[in-house]
């Protein structure tokens, strides 16, 4: 299953979930990309979604306000939709309208082939230098099995001689299955808290992510300017 985090509070972009994008919510956008692979379920602290969500035809559970990330409302979604511990769950973004779904796809495809008991997967793409500089796009490190070493929101690794280098942007897509999921939201760590990533918890506490390489257009909306971005984007991909 699909499962879709749908806040509607946010600092930078009130009620982004809902913002229209050539006559579609976004949440909406979203929900129907997901479809293509999936079912989908979207999780939000509102009522106003969920009504959006109902008109639509999308399931739709109402969570606490309070939870302090996506991860926390996935998983209460994920209780009260009754999932089991072997189910597979991915989190997809609620502001991430362009996604395509064959990304989706390899991330369900590979958390079928982790062999581990805690199962986790993500996805990065192929960013340049000046891409890297931005603290918003996070990088990942990962190794020679595509495991993710560290996420920062610095530009890493260090380029000290200046050499030419691709780096790994971090595309904020997760999967699970239940029984991991459970796992991750109640481990303790202290990195990320000063970068702000919640699955710096997972490499904190010694499990794997697994990563996969993609390509995306897609792009996250977090501002003004990313909202007329998209519309700008939607018209001309039509």
């Amino acid at each position: 299953m699909i499962i879709i985090p749908a806040r509607l509070s946010s600092s930078r972009l009130p009620n982004k979930v809902l913002a229209d994008i050539n006559g579609t919510p976004m949440i909406i956008r979203c929900a129907k990309i997901a479809k293509k692979v999936d079912d989908v379920a979207i999780a939000t602290d509102s009522k106003e979604v969920i009504e959006i969500c109902d008109k639509y035809g999308f399931k739709a559970v109402l969570t606490d306000k309070n939870h302090k990330s996506g991860s926390d409302r996935i998983k209460e979604a994920a209780d009260i939709l009754g999932l089991k511990k072997d189910d597979l769950i991915i989190n997809m973004q609620g502001d991430e309208p362009f996604l395509e779904p064959e990304i989706l796809e390899k991330v369900k495809n590979e958390l079928k082939n982790i062999k581990d008991e805690f199962k986790m997967a993500s996805c990065y793409k192929e960013i340049n230098e000046l891409d890297a500089e931005d603290p918003n796009l996070v990088k990942v490190v990962i190794d020679q099995y595509s495991n993710a070493l560290y996420f920062s929101r610095s530009k890493i690794p260090y380029n000290r001689d200046n050499v030419s280098h691709i780096y790994k942007g971090h595309i904020g897509i997760y999967g699970f299955n239940k029984k991991s999921l459970d796992i991750f939201v109640n481990l303790k760590g202290h990195l990320e808290h000063i970068e702000k990533l919640e699955q710096l918890r997972v490499i904190e506490n010694g499990f794997k992510i697994k990563m996969i390489k993609v390509k995306t257009k897609s792009f996250g909306i977090d501002t003004k300017e990313d909202l007329q971005k998209a519309i700008k984007y939607a018209k001309s991909s039509n």
